[in-house]
């Protein structure tokens, strides 16, 4: 298998994202001006609370859904401007899929090399067998190619759900929740798996997720908050005084290409921030106070410690 190193390409890019539904004549907002950016080659968690609309993000990439108005382009394709045919072809070439349900990931009725050699068949590729005896085992599953899922522990079945999603060898894997029915020790293997396959592979990986454990397996973590990107955090591994390596994690507000900032929930808490703020322009910075109701506005902030203010 070929790797491909992570490049300044974006193969994932959505700009100004919003997703409506319309439920019960109540119209519900479920992204509301996203913007994110994925490099090729890169493994990225999507984090977020319960509504957030981390899985309506994922539905659009996945091709299952088509975004009410911004842009979503994935590897060069605009997911919102595919004919039928060619959104077929999008879920069966561009895109591989693993959900938290075994059930939607495996055929119960086929063995784990069957499973694996389905999406080849549907799309007509030759040599099927020798592809999926190898991505039996990449996943470390070569001696459970005759099992059926229901032989196979719930880890084997999201191995074998993998291998699935890579059969057609897609310059993105999405990832819903892939190990919400797994404990944290088969969680934590799984993680290893899809960081092993991105790092040995290529393959471009993107995970929704709640798990805690994943800030151990990717580079980049994006939370998404009321339909937004809100926070990113990323992480470095450099060199320690002691000659050690150490792992650098660094959070980000995320500034969308309208200039919207969202602030994280806990700067907002601890400064008592509502309604309007402060900013003043530094020259490498911008300071950010709470407003006041005796200050005027335009009035120069008050002389404030570092505990009473945030910095963007």
């Amino acid at each position: 298998m070929t790797v491909t190193p992570q490049t300044t390409r974006d193969i994932v890019a959505c700009d100004n994202l919003v997703r409506i539904f319309s439920v019960a004549d109540i119209e519900v907002v479920a992204l509301q001006g996203l913007d994110l950016r994925i490099k090729a080659g890169e493994m990225v968690a999507i984090v977020g609370a319960s509504g957030s609309g981390k899985s309506t993000l994922l539905n659009i990439l996945g091709g299952l859904d088509v975004p009410t108005a911004g842009r979503a382009v994935v590897d060069g394709l605009d997911l919102a401007r595919l004919s039928p045919g060619e959104r077929t072809r999008y879920r069966r070439r561009t895109v591989g899929m693993v959900w938290q349900q075994t059930s939607r990931n495996l055929l119960p009725h086929l063995d784990a090399l069957a499973n694996v050699e389905l999406p080849m068949v549907l799309d007509h590729r030759p040599n099927r067998q020798q592809r999926a005896e190898d991505l039996l085992e990449l996943v470390g599953l070569s001696d459970r190619a005759r099992h059926r899922p229901r032989d196979l522990s719930g880890g084997e079945q999201q191995r074998v759900a993998i291998a699935v999603a890579l059969a057609n060898s897609p310059s993105v894997l999405l990832a819903d929740e892939p190990t919400g029915e797994l404990d944290s020790a088969t969680s934590a293997d799984v993680f290893e798996l899809l960081r092993r396959i991105n790092r040995e592979v290529g393959t471009t990986i993107v995970a929704v997720t709640h798990d805690p454990l994943v800030a151990d397996h990717v580079t980049r973590t994006v939370a998404i908050r009321d339909g937004r990107t809100s926070t990113e955090t990323v992480r470095r591994t450099e060199r320690s005084e002691a000659g050690g390596q150490q792992v650098i994690a660094e959070e980000f507000a995320v500034l969308d290409r309208s200039g919207r900032l969202q602030l994280p929930r806990a700067h907002i808490k601890a400064l008592a921030l509502a309604d309007r703020v402060r900013l003043r322009l530094e020259e490498d910075h911008v300071g950010v106070w709470p407003s006041n109701a005796e200050d005027a506005p335009g009035s120069s902030p008050p002389e404030t410690s570092a505990d009473d203010r945030s910095e963007a």
